[in-house]
């Protein structure tokens, strides 16, 4: 049977801060009614708890904008230093219009303002970039996890992202280790014989957006974890793309 339940009891993140050590003293201490964990158990770190603890801030004060990132915020209503932020953190700008800044991050992900956010920062004037290496973060807290709980569990790295066609937001999967994080149907038959020739799930953001829901928007709550999800587990030493798997390769991309 799935479920999923917020650990609850962790202490505001800090730059240095070890995420694990946290985790496991959270669990120890009460503040989930799955703990222990158990092999196999998706434990969903927030991307901000991951920024927070690598060290991703800028202070605003720090920052100089450029002047075509002060022209755009005039016309806009935004801080030109935020505005600036976003632009050194995109890769290509994909749609810049109404107020709205589409980005494409140097992880090769879309979504507005580069993952740049003020929420739930540390402080005023301070803004969280996504982590470096989502990927490579993920491996190494599950890598940990493994190592000092004795169980083989997987780790993603969460964000909340828009959608194109679609009202409202959804958190999911930036960073990913142990999972497969697509499942891929092509060549499987359905029970009235038609072969599928297109389906993917995305299976990584899936659990990832049932994890938002226990940890709340507001609640400052950095993990949740998840159990009894139907996925591909894979071992330590398994091929592992993690959640670029998710990021969809240019020469598919019909709206590039």
């Amino acid at each position: 049977m799935f479920c999923a339940a917020a650990v609850r009891g962790l202490p505001e993140v800090r730059p240095g801060d070890d995420l694990v050590a946290l985790l496991l003293e959270a669990l120890s201490s009460g503040g989930c009614e799955l703990a222990p964990l158990h092999d196999a158990d998706v434990v969903v770190f927030t991307s901000k708890a991951v920024s927070k603890a690598e060290g991703r801030l800028v202070r605003l004060d720090d920052v100089t904008p450029s002047p075509f990132a002060t022209t755009w915020a005039a016309a806009n209503a935004k801080d030109p230093r935020q505005v600036e932020v976003v632009l050194r953190e995109a890769r290509r700008i994909v749609r810049m219009d109404r107020g709205v800044l589409i980005a494409e991050t140097h992880h090769g992900v879309i979504c507005a303002n580069a993952g740049v956010d003020a929420s739930n920062a540390p402080s005023t004037g301070t803004v969280m970039l996504l982590p470096q290496d989502p990927d490579a973060s993920a491996r190494a807290l599950r890598c940990d996890l493994t190592r000092r709980a004795g169980v083989d569990v997987t780790v993603l790295i969460s964000d909340t992202f828009g959608r194109p066609w679609r009202t409202g937001q959804t958190n999911v999967a930036i960073g990913a280790s142990g999972i497969a994080a697509v499942h891929r149907y092509d060549g499987h038959v359905d029970p009235i014989g038609y072969t599928l020739k297109a389906t993917e799930i995305a299976v990584a953001d899936e659990l990832a957006a049932a994890a938002e829901l226990v940890m709340g928007k507001l609640d400052r709550v950095p993990v949740a974890i998840a159990r009894g999800a139907a996925y591909t587990h894979l071992a330590e030493d398994d091929p592992d793309p993690g959640a670029a798997a998710l990021v969809r390769a240019p020469g598919t991309d019909m709206f590039r």
